[in-house]
């Protein structure tokens, strides 16, 4: 018999994939932020490592005005309460502003 020699096969690095919940694109995990919601009620999510259930938006505020209008809500199976709606509003409002709308032919970096 002969010896076949083993091929070292390169692991691919798996990466993580989400959604962002206000434009529907899915990218990097680190590349959104995570909202989550919790006992203590809905929060951003700096360290993505709070319990509880999570949804995640681009940093631009064209996904945050449509998440914000429910898809986030949806997002995390509950109602955004006033205290809530004015934690997130004020995470967005530290956002930059944007230069113009993203088409759907346009690449998301510029």
């Amino acid at each position: 018999m002969e010896k076949v020699a083993k091929k070292t096969v390169q692991r691919v690095k798996h990466i993580p994939q989400r959604t962002c919940v206000g434009c529907r694109t899915v990218l990097s995990k680190r590349q959104l932020t995570r909202i989550v919601r919790s006992p203590d009620g809905v929060q951003v999510d700096q360290t993505g490592k709070l319990t509880g259930r999570g949804a995640y938006l681009h940093d631009r505020r064209s996904c945050w005005e449509r998440g914000l209008k429910g898809a986030l809500a949806h997002a995390l199976k509950t109602e955004l309460t006033a205290e809530d709606r004015e934690r997130l509003q004020a995470f967005m409002e530290t956002l930059p502003e944007e230069s113009g709308e993203l088409s759907v032919d346009e690449p998301l970096s510029k």
